[in-house]
């Protein structure tokens, strides 16, 4: 059994009473003190902090340039990177020659170069994948030496102010180094929760030094993977290797809104990414099935794997949920899954089978809570 590897933060959640879980190859706060409910419900309204430093750090770099460096990277990834503005952050996509995700990334006009952030479960193929595939010229870096925090919430903005206060000038999306007292801090203004925030990456050595300022202010308090699991859920956010993998296309996935027009059929640089075939064909004729909101009738949350059913006497499996649970937010469970696209639309009725009886469910369009990114 693989040991689990511990972030610069473990201690700190340890002394914070913690429960501690594996997960990703990592020893991770699962919940605090306070409760996964009460986490979450604080994260919407005032600001929540999470250890995200399992996750992958990647520094491309080319001595030919951004261009040249942007091109190579669109090889990869059905996205526009070479239009991405210095300072600018952009969702994308690893897609394999039959059009599935490999993964889901975030990737950064850095300036020096390009910086990714993958998920943790996926980082060492997303780094092997990069060695394999990207040409000689492009240097590729993971970064060891940083943690990387997640501060999310209405009040993140008054919270991380206090000690950077550049940051009230970044939009949603701006991604930026700034130096305060000798550290340099990587910011950019997003995060998975649905809520305006940041995501922070800082020199290891700081890091439980700078999230000791933060939990000392009022607005903060430590959240971990529960709630950030069900924040993202009522946000209607992909969680890879649940909602997206590998046999997943970006169209099925409804996620189909990160690729630029571009890259699409038509557009200056169309196609020439790993699965182009499939994705473009998918982009004009539509694929046959769709990962859709799902609203339970009734209080009992449904889970992944559940299976769905167009009737409530049908014999035939149709399509299965991929995340589900309560939604703290919303006060009702929530969920998202797959169905063939003809069922896809907004107050379609199909049936879960839950403990061996039907019960009703309802397409709905996500998120179920409105984001506050801030534009």
């Amino acid at each position: 059994m693989t040991e689990l590897k511990q972030t610069p933060l473990y201690d700190f959640h340890v002394s914070h009473g913690a429960k501690m879980v594996p997960f990703a190859g990592y020893e991770m706060p699962v919940q605090y003190p306070l409760g996964v409910m009460k986490e979450h419900l604080h994260t919407r309204a005032a600001a929540g902090l999470f250890d995200v430093s399992h996750m992958g750090q990647v520094m491309l770099t080319s001595p030919y340039g951004y261009d040249k460096l942007a091109l190579a990277l669109e090889s990869l990834v059905p996205v526009d990177v070479l239009g991405l503005k210095p300072g600018r952050q952009r969702y994308g996509i690893f897609t394999n020659d039959t059009g599935g995700i490999l993964d889901d990334l975030m990737i950064s006009n850095a300036g020096n170069g390009l910086f990714l952030v993958v998920n943790a479960a996926c980082k060492t193929e997303d780094i092997a994948h990069l060695n394999a595939m990207l040409p000689d010229h492009v240097e590729i870096t993971e970064i060891t030496d940083r943690a990387l925090l997640a501060l999310q919430g209405p009040l993140a903005e008054t919270a991380l102010s206090r000690l950077v206060p550049q940051v009230t000038e970044l939009k949603f999306m701006d991604s930026v180094r700034i130096t305060v007292d000798e550290v340099e801090w990587w910011i950019s203004r997003s995060g998975y929760t649905g809520e305006d925030g940041f995501e922070i990456s800082i020199p290891a050595g700081m890091a439980v030094e700078i999230s000791e300022k933060l939990v000392a202010m009022e607005e903060v308090e430590l959240i971990g993977l529960g709630a950030r699991d069900s924040l993202r859920l009522e946000a209607g956010l992909c969680l890879y290797g649940h909602d997206i993998d590998t046999s997943t296309s970006p169209v099925e996935g409804n996620i189909a809104w990160a690729l630029q027009k571009v890259r699409r059929t038509g557009g200056a640089r169309e196609g020439g990414f790993p699965g182009a075939d499939r994705i473009l064909s998918e982009l004009h004729n539509g694929a046959e099935r769709k990962r859709v909101g799902l609203l339970p009738q009734g209080r009992a949350p449904m889970r992944e794997g559940t299976p769905l059913f167009a009737s409530e006497d049908s014999s035939r499996q149709i399509g299965e949920i991929t995340s589900g649970g309560f939604g703290p937010s919303v006060e009702a469970p929530v969920a998202m899954g797959y169905l063939p696209t003809e069922l896809s639309k907004g107050g379609t009725e199909v049936f879960a089978e839950l403990r061996g009886k039907r019960r009703p469910v309802t397409v709905a369009p996500m998120p179920f809570r409105n984001s506050t990114y801030k534009r």
